[in-house]
């Protein structure tokens, strides 16, 4: 009787899922050399093909597909196995992407009770901007990531919306001249969404600064030389939401979504993504989080 090597079938079920060795290899941590190696030898061990090369994809051989479900099985078993039965519980990394402008208050509060709950998981959060965390979790490099978006891709889900507000200096004026002065990372997912909006108004516009860095446009819209749009109740210190009566146009809901969470290899990175879910609907309806009271952003 032979024995199947659950590591190895947990880097199929990976490739499986993400459609590639290099995409699986970052899901697991494990180099690419690895992750192939750990195939062939699963492939050895049943004297059978799983994977087929179509150009430069990566398909599953139709023995491969029957496998899928056997090996997913498998793997949950395992883990579930190892959950119940060690008394070391969890331990790992687990990689959260999220957009600079929604740490606050909902991430940092579910950090805190994902803490509580695995004590010795370590959770690397990286900010950036969605299009960067889009592009890394793409590569393997994030397990969950979060987005500010006018749209959802067919992988994620919307966890949330969020009103959009403009916002400029404490008593400033700068909102009232035309052309009006912008100020926006050029890596900003809303920077294009306000100029489509504008340009459908009439109102006239230019970009104030042209940088990739958040300290500058902060700093630049502190000084009232520029306005910018930002999720309401995440403006920075000096910058404040503009009462400008309809003289500047209404903005569209963001959409708040979550990518990775379906893909998950891990009851972790599940639980972590299900912490999430119920922060913004704690969030939504002004329940308390972590010890807090959250206001409503959408």
């Amino acid at each position: 009787m032979r024995n199947l090597d659950i590591t190895a079938l947990r880097s199929f079920v990976a490739i499986a899922e993400t459609g590639g060795v290099t995409r699986a290899a970052g899901l697991l941590n494990l180099t690419q050399s690895a992750v192939s190696m750990q195939i062939k030898r699963l492939e050895e061990s049943l004297d059978l093909k799983l994977l087929e090369r179509v150009g430069r994809q990566v398909e599953l051989s139709p023995t491969g597909e029957q496998l899928l479900s056997y090996a997913r099985r498998m793997v949950a078993l395992n883990d579930e196995i190892m959950t119940k039965l060690t008394d070391k519980g969890f331990e790992g990394v687990v990689s959260l992407g999220v957009p600079h402008d929604i740490v606050y208050p909902v991430v940092s509060k579910v950090l805190q009770q994902f803490r509580a709950q695995f004590p010795n998981v370590q959770v690397d959060l990286r900010a950036s901007f969605t299009r960067e965390l889009q592009e890394g979790l793409s590569r393997g490099e994030f397990d969950l990531i979060l987005t500010t978006e006018e749209g959802l891709m067919p992988t994620g889900e919307t966890i949330s919306r969020a009103k959009m507000s403009w916002t400029g200096a404490e008593n400033g004026i700068i909102w009232r001249q035309r052309p009006l002065k912008l100020g926006f990372s050029r890596r900003c997912m809303f920077r294009p969404l306000v100029q489509k909006v504008l340009d459908r108004e009439g109102i006239a516009w230019e970009m104030a600064l042209e940088t990739d860095s958040d300290r500058t446009i902060e700093a630049s819209i502190g000084a009232d030389l520029a306005v910018c749009v930002v999720i309401e109740g995440t403006e920075p210190p000096h910058m404040v939401p503009i009462h400008h009566g309809g003289a500047l146009p209404d903005l569209p809901e963001s959409l708040i979504n979550m990518y990775g969470a379906e893909q998950a290899q891990s009851q972790i990175v599940s639980a972590l993504a299900e912490l999430l879910r119920q922060g913004y609907a704690d969030l939504k309806s002004g329940a308390r989080v972590g010890g807090s009271v959250l206001r409503e952003v959408g």
